[in-house]
């Protein structure tokens, strides 16, 4: 997966949904073999998605509805912009009163269901066919920041409205169709001509908010293992990740063009991961007595040494700092019981915990710790950041602190 920043946009978006922090940026999926595919990155608290466009409703988004139904639709007022929208037409003309110009970017486009040569007939419920178009406009005015439009679509004012526009550029009050470009800032100082590319340098940016996207893949974040070394080995993928999730979910191979790229989309995941495994911890903690209690649970890789081959490979193991234990698990305990089914159990206060010095690593594994105890092989660990490893240092001398006072 390639995620590919250009210099007109901001590589990860930020928004807020349902109070959950969301993060996006274009990107492009390999499984490591294959062509990339561009697809979407949509990073939640709770899982990350990889989302392909919707094609059928991008070449279906400008296209007016083939029906004169009545529609009912939601406009949400921006603070700049209003509704984005102009409007000709009125009581006085014998005229519905048409939407004549929809604003590149504006809330009128960003809902995506109004069109132009679309009738307003109802405003927030209330009928407006009998209004003028100065009444009209003022009842738009005063709609309040969420308006609920009821709107019928004439195919053949289109091409009226289309002819219209080059008199209304001589002359805006001619025959009294007055194009009212209402909320826009800086009205006056702006000409009819500039109307579709008032935020021309944010076009790219404010497109990609409209498309329609398709779910592809998605990875619960809950204990999640992400890993930027080829799976199973010391070498490091050059500006690259991985997440796998519990339900075997992958989201194949990310690509950064940036290392500062890589690193933001590394610590949003990171972040997310070790708030919802502590979060969880947590919740296990209120099983376990006082002197059982988990100290820490992440995702660690140990060396595993062949007489057959003159190298070491890594398998991911699950650690786990819990009570007197330190217990290395297959995969996550997904329960309670889960937690009595651990096949590799040490004492930590029988067990030497040692940080090895970068001159000390036996590959180019980074952040690597050695444990150690009587009668048992050495096992050798590495974790993905010198923050991980901290964080499992400082959790050990706790797990140790507490098993001694609790042994008394």
């Amino acid at each position: 997966m390639k995620i590919n920043i250009t210099k007109m946009s901001t590589p990860i978006e930020e928004k807020i949904d349902q109070k959950l922090k969301v993060r996006t940026g274009m990107v492009a999926v390999s499984d490591g073999k294959s062509k990339p595919i561009s697809m979407r990155i949509y990073l939640s608290m709770e899982v990350l998605k990889l989302q392909r466009e919707d094609l059928e409703q991008a070449v279906n988004h400008n296209k007016p509805p083939l029906d004169s139904k009545e529609r009912m639709i939601q406009i949400t007022r921006q603070k700049v912009g209003g509704l984005g929208l102009s409007i000709k037409g009125g009581a006085e003309h014998k005229l519905p009163v048409l939407i004549s110009r929809i604003y590149k970017n504006q809330a009128a486009e960003q809902c995506g269901q109004l069109y132009v040569g679309d009738a307003i007939i109802k405003v927030n419920g209330e009928y407006i066919t009998a209004c003028n178009h100065d009444d009209a406009v003022n009842i738009l005015r005063n709609a309040g920041d969420i308006v609920v439009l009821t709107v019928k679509h004439y195919r053949a004012a289109k091409p009226f409205l289309q002819r219209n526009e080059k008199e209304e550029k001589l002359d805006n009050a001619t025959n009294g169709e007055v194009d009212e470009e209402w909320d826009l800032p800086n009205r006056r100082s702006i000409s009819p001509k500039s109307g579709h590319s008032r935020h021309g340098s944010n076009t790219s940016a404010c497109s990609t908010n409209l498309k329609k996207w398709i779910d592809v893949i998605t990875v619960p974040l809950m204990m999640a293992y992400v890993t930027r070394y080829i799976f199973g080995t010391d070498k490091l993928r050059r500006n690259a990740f991985e997440v796998r999730g519990l339900n075997g979910a992958r989201t194949g191979i990310i690509h950064c063009d940036d290392s500062a790229i890589l690193s933001q989309w590394l610590k949003y995941i990171t972040d997310n991961i070790t708030g919802l495994t502590n979060l969880q911890m947590k919740l296990y903690n209120r099983n376990f007595g006082v002197g059982e209690r988990i100290e820490y649970m992440g995702w660690v890789n140990e060396a595993v040494s062949n007489s057959n081959q003159p190298w070491q490979s890594y398998r991911p193991r699950f650690l786990a700092l819990k009570g007197p234990d330190l217990l290395l698990f297959e995969t996550p305990p997904c329960n309670i019981g889960d937690w009595s089914r651990c096949a590799l159990t040490f004492k930590v206060y029988q067990t030497m915990f040692r940080v090895m010095r970068e001159s000390e690593n036996v590959d180019e594994r980074q952040h690597c710790f050695l444990a150690q105890s009587p009668g048992k092989a050495p096992r050798y660990l590495s974790v993905e950041t010198r923050q991980e490893l901290l964080r499992v240092e400082a959790a050990w001398h706790t797990a140790v602190c507490s098993a001694v006072t609790h042994l008394k």
